[in-house]
Order: C-alpha cells, then sequence, then structure tokens
C-alpha cells in the first residue's frame, strides 16, 4: 500500500491554491472554486482541497512536508511574505522542523528528517 494524496477543506479554495503554489506544490487538476489538486514537487503523492461552508473545530489537520533544503525553502517561502509560527529547529525524535498555518488554520510542518522519517534508532524490529 502507498499514499496517494490528503485532501483538506477551505473555505476558499483560489486563496488556498495561491498559498499552496507559494509553497512549491505543482497545480494539476483545477475546477475552481470547488476543488484542485497538486502534485508535489519530489515523490508520487498528491494533495487536494475541497471547499466547505464551514470548517470542523478541534485541533484539526496537520500536514507534513519533507524537503532535504528546509532552511533554504524556509528562507525563500519568507520571502514570499510566507509567515512561520516557528523556525527551523532541530527536535528531539531527529527532525529539523519549521512550523506555519495555511489560511484555514491547518498546520503545516515543514521538515527534514532523513532517515530517521521510516528508520529513528527507537524504531520497532
Amino acid at each position: 500500500m502507498d499514499l496517494n494524496q490528503i485532501t483538506i477543506p477551505s473555505l476558499d479554495v483560489e486563496k488556498a491554491t495561491e498559498f499552496y503554489k507559494k509553497l512549491g506544490l505543482i497545480l494539476i487538476v483545477n475546477a475552481l472554486p470547488r476543488y484542485v489538486r497538486f502534485e508535489c514537487p519530489n515523490g508520487n503523492s498528491t494533495f487536494s482541497i475541497h471547499k466547505v461552508d464551514e470548517l470542523q473545530k478541534g485541533h484539526g489537520i496537520t500536514i507534513y512536508f519533507e524537503d532535504d533544503y528546509l532552511d533554504e525553502l524556509v528562507e525563500q517561502l519568507k520571502s514570499k511574505d510566507i509567515i512561520f509560527t516557528s523556525e527551523p529547529e532541530d527536535k528531539m525524535w531527529l527532525w529539523r522542523e519549521a512550523h506555519l498555518n495555511d489560511l484555514d488554520g491547518n498546520s503545516i510542518i515543514l521538515y527534514k528528517a532523513g532517515k530517521n522519517r521510516k528508520n529513528p534508532p527507537w524504531r520497532i524490529k
């Protein structure tokens, strides 16, 4: 089994589309104003956004995007007026992460984990 895509809700798919294009995702399906789908620049996963009239309450969704050049990516995105809630930081679980939110309040974590993403020292044998 392989993860194909994640779909998130948005109150304004057009604005969300521009935000995720700034992050570097590649638009492949445009059914605005109700739906869009992107390819990730690396790998085979896709990411889509669909229109909702109301967002769910509570913690919501957390989206992780990995990039081997995290610090450089963060600087590029900041130059495009993307606002981060935390700068790149080494975490105790051996990932380097930077945090931000999309326009609908979904949490986004940009990270670099390398081999530790799937094979941390504490992986179950």
